[in-house]
């Protein structure tokens, strides 16, 4: 004999308004350091904060470069890409780092160089637009894997960020490799 369903109406958001409105949640928490200058000095944040902050605004500037580096190499992919190069951009800057880059430079222009400029070489890009696209696409995976596992070990805001800013990363890797940006 199977069980009569409950006579009383359900209050509250269902399991699957939830799980649907998560994404909206990431969407609006945005890609904000929160008040302050992003820097974690001075503000409360554990050193281990102030560590892991660094290293997402690290890792954020080196995939600018690796955008810059295809875009100088692949002038015919720079419409497609630059639009995600300046989403990185802000990420870094959202970290605490990227003061001195433009989103908006492109990565011909002195001041955009200036910011992207390192002792060591510029990365290597592949021969081919759809092998350059495919390089980005995996550094992107990479790194929206390595954010969402570091996450874990941060408290609040900044693994909100962190989870945020690995949303966009996979964003970028679909865009790379699937969609058109």
């Amino acid at each position: 004999m199977p069980f009569p369903s409950s006579p009383r109406a359900r209050s509250g958001p269902r399991r699957r308004s939830l799980l649907a409105a998560a994404p909206a949640a990431f969407a609006l928490a945005g890609c904000t350091a929160g008040s302050g200058d992003g820097t974690g000095v001075g503000d409360g944040t554990t050193a281990a904060e102030r560590t892991a902050r660094a290293r997402a605004a690290r890792d954020s500037e080196e995939l600018a470069a690796r955008y810059d580096a295809v875009i100088t190499a692949r002038p015919a992919l720079a419409q497609r890409l630059r639009p995600l190069r300046e989403e990185t951009v802000r990420h870094a800057r959202a970290f605490g780092g990227g003061r001195g880059a433009s989103p908006s430079a492109s990565p011909a222009s002195p001041s955009a160089s200036a910011a992207t400029a390192s002792p060591s070489p510029g990365p290597e890009v592949p021969g081919s637009d759809e092998d350059a696209l495919a390089a980005l696409a995996t550094a992107e995976r990479e790194l929206a894997d390595r954010r969402a596992k570091a996450l874990l070990g941060v408290p609040g805001e900044l693994a909100r960020l962190l989870a945020s800013v690995a949303a966009a990363g996979a964003g970028h890797v679909y865009l790379l490799t699937e969609g058109k940006a």
